[in-house]
């Protein structure tokens, strides 16, 4: 080894960085930095904790008997729900600019920051269908 570092009897590692001009491979950089602030970040926890308060109140109304129509359960949804699918989409877009940014540098990491905000649209789908059916029922 040409690594004044190296003495006998030690392993050589892989995943560690040689020297400048050895043959060492290059490690992916272990984040993106992100560009700019999604509108909603300085106000992300407080908007999640009262939309899980509200879901929590709700869905703990329901386990007790009261039915979807509910004024305790639609008062909860119509204040949480909108809460929620703010904050969710701001998690979206963070993830969306994260899959973009990671994609050109470390294509695995890329798709798997793609498969969370497909996950994330589920989620937005499943919080739509959820609100419908306690405001239509």
């Amino acid at each position: 080894m040409d690594d004044e570092r190296w003495l006998p009897g030690m392993p050589v590692l892989d995943r560690q960085a040689g020297p400048p001009g050895s043959s060492a491979r290059p490690q992916p950089p272990r984040s993106v930095p992100e560009t700019r602030p999604t509108p909603l970040q300085r106000h992300y926890i407080t908007l999640s904790a009262i939309g899980l308060v509200c879901g929590a109140v709700a869905i703990t109304a329901l386990e007790a008997g009261a039915g979807l129509g509910s004024p305790l359960v639609r008062l909860c949804v119509l204040v949480g729900a909108p809460l929620l699918a703010a904050t969710t989409v701001d998690n979206l877009l963070r993830v969306w600019r994260a899959a973009r940014a990671w994609l050109p540098v470390d294509r695995g990491r890329g798709l798997f920051r793609l498969a969370w905000t497909a996950a994330d649209a589920i989620v937005l789908l499943l919080l739509a269908a959820a609100v419908w059916l306690v405001v239509t029922g």
